[in-house]
């Protein structure tokens, strides 16, 4: 496989970028607050659905939610009722996203925790042994929560079943599950080897440039043709390199041309 080699500069992009120091502006950065499981999964999850838009609006509307929500956001929404926690987001908007969508996703994320006792076992629960990739656990997984919502959530969370590349919720999976300097790993029973690159326009054009896949659509089958490329590479942790790639879109001083070279152009 072409990506095989650009093993040596992806992993020194990694020990090069992959540290917190580079992780801001990205909404990662807000988990870094919170000590608590149950924070860290429920702020993951507010940061990621709402990683949509440009990045100073994605950081201000999640920093609005949480200002909301308090200094423990998993006992703001295990204590709150419904109306309470209407009444907390009202008047908050995220381009498509009202603020009484982000309650009821609160809302279910809260009963799915008392059900299951964390966001993470709700996933776990559904990893079967033979799954190649975590998207039919993922697909039952937002079944799950689009069950326990009491409103429409259907700007927040994507329907793995039907083919798109849900990248805010492999984005989601990947900062709860993978564990090392930058992603925070408190989902301990679900394997890093089964994610999936949370797939968008910059990964793709990476990813193709690369060689790892000619696919013209960023949907889930190029999602997995790209993870498979790098699983070759890291088969154990295929989504290794993903935020130090990501960082090449995102920093000015990361240029994707002076570490790959003509394969950029």
């Amino acid at each position: 496989m072409p990506l095989r080699r650009h093993r040596e500069t992806l992993d020194r992009l990694y020990a090069r970028y992959n540290r917190r120091e580079f992780v801001s502006p990205d909404p990662l950065q807000f988990l870094y607050g919170y000590e608590d499981p149950a924070d860290v999964e429920l702020v993951g999850l507010v940061a990621a659905m709402l990683a949509y838009g440009r990045v100073a609006m994605i950081l201000r509307s999640v920093a609005a939610v949480l200002e909301r929500l308090g200094p423990s956001p998993s006992r703001t929404v295990r204590d709150a009722s419904a109306a309470e926690l209407r009444r907390a987001l009202a008047g908050f908007k995220h381009r498509f996203t009202p603020g009484d969508e982000v309650a009821a996703l609160l809302r279910a994320a809260g009963q799915v925790r008392r059900q299951r006792g964390s966001l993470g076992a709700a996933l776990a629960a559904n990893v079967r042994p033979d799954d190649p990739t975590v998207v039919p656990a993922l697909t039952a997984f937002v079944g799950e929560l689009a069950q326990a919502a009491d409103g429409p959530v259907g700007s927040l969370l994507s329907d793995p079943s039907r083919g798109s590349a849900c990248k805010r919720l492999h984005l989601y999976l990947r900062w709860m599950v993978r564990r090392d300097a930058v992603d925070l790993g408190v989902w301990r029973a679900v394997p890093p080897e089964r994610l999936l690159v949370p797939l968008d326009t910059h990964m793709h054009r990476l990813g193709r440039a690369l060689g790892a896949t000619c696919r013209a659509a960023a949907d889930r089958r190029t999602a997995i043709e790209i993870t498979e490329a790098f699983r070759r590479i890291a088969p154990d942790d295929p989504v290794r390199y993903d935020f130090s790639l990501t960082r090449l879109g995102i920093r000015a001083d990361a240029n994707a041309e002076e570490w790959f070279g003509e394969h950029q152009r």
